[in-house]
């Protein structure tokens, strides 16, 4: 975001400002086609989303082709899309509270930094930044309980399809609703809430890079595809311990239990050394490059869409 506040002659033409701030939107579009446009790119990710996890739940290392027929022989196409309803359910209130977040403050910073001072371009990285920040940790309040029980349904069908499990959580859930029925009275609420602190610590970095808008989309897609492929491999260990504390049970006085942090670690190495931890890297870095290019290509363009009449925000 450019907070030098002047149109570019193409914008001019069409009368549409260079930089669309948070009152320029017209909040309802903007929620509808963001909704529209990221439960699009999240059903295409989904399979790529379950081989990652159950790659990072099993106690040895299988190859992304290896799971993907063993999924498709034992549990057919259904399989790429276990919990794929309770994860959309949860990517539409997650996705609003994530550009709200976004928009409001990139918008409050931006214009902060620039009455302490500073430099049109340090305001920009500055705003972008702690926008980014701001917007996982805000999502993470509504995604780390829609990732605890959609990912115990992704792995579900793991012990059907021979890649047993033997911390795997033994309950067998029905649906969404009846996993998060079974979790809230097995665990608790603080049971949704399992790896929040680290979920935060996994996302925030890639999210925290956020191209300038004027930028050409080109420009974006490499940036995005860079930024979250070196991100999805230095937060790769932070998304495994947290996978793994979210869908699997530790053992104490012949007692299930959440796992902590120290037991899943000590898990990995005994599995397979520092590398277990990377166990589902390949699937985690096409998901996330694909992601965030789609969101850093398309966003502007969607609050492009979304925008008031010149009328409505110059008023």
């Amino acid at each position: 975001m450019s907070l030098g506040a002047t149109e570019n002659d193409s914008a001019s033409e069409i009368h549409i400002p260079a930089e669309i701030d948070w009152h320029m939107l017209d909040k309802s579009k903007f929620f509808f086609l963001g909704a529209a446009l990221f439960s699009g790119v999240s059903a295409a990710l989904y399979p790529v989303v379950v081989l990652k996890t159950r790659q990072q739940v099993s106690p040895t290392q299988i190859s992304s082709l290896k799971l993907s027929f063993s999924i498709l022989h034992h549990e057919g196409v259904r399989g790429f899309y276990r919990g794929f309803g309770t994860s959309l359910m949860g990517t539409i209130p997650a996705r609003a509270l994530y550009m709200t977040a976004l928009e409001v403050t990139k918008s409050s910073v931006g214009t902060a930094t620039v009455r302490l001072g500073f430099s049109d371009t340090q305001a920009t990285a500055i705003a972008n930044a702690a926008a980014g920040l701001s917007s996982a940790m805000a999502a993470q309040l509504v995604w780390t309980p829609i990732d605890v029980v959609s990912q115990r349904l992704m792995v579900q069908g793991c012990n059907n399809s021979k890649d047993i499990i033997p911390s795997l959580n033994s309950c067998g859930y029905r649906n969404g609703i009846d996993a998060f029925r079974k979790i809230l009275h097995a665990d608790g609420p603080r049971g949704l809430y399992r790896g929040f602190g680290i979920s935060i610590l996994t996302y925030a970095p890639s999210n925290a890079v956020w191209p300038d808008s004027k930028a050409m989309v080109a420009v974006q897609g490499l940036c995005a595809v860079m930024a979250s492929g070196v991100s999805a491999m230095i937060t790769m260990p932070l998304d495994t311990i947290k996978t793994r504390m979210q869908v699997l049970d530790g053992e104490q006085n012949g007692r299930t239990q959440p796992l902590t942090v120290a037991q899943t670690v000590k898990n990995l190495v005994k599995e397979g050394g520092f590398a277990a931890c990377f166990r589902g890297l390949g699937p985690r870095w096409v998901s996330m490059s694909m992601s965030a290019t789609t969101m850093i290509t398309t966003y502007e363009f969607l609050k492009r869409l979304s925008t008031k009449s010149r009328e409505s925000f110059s008023s």
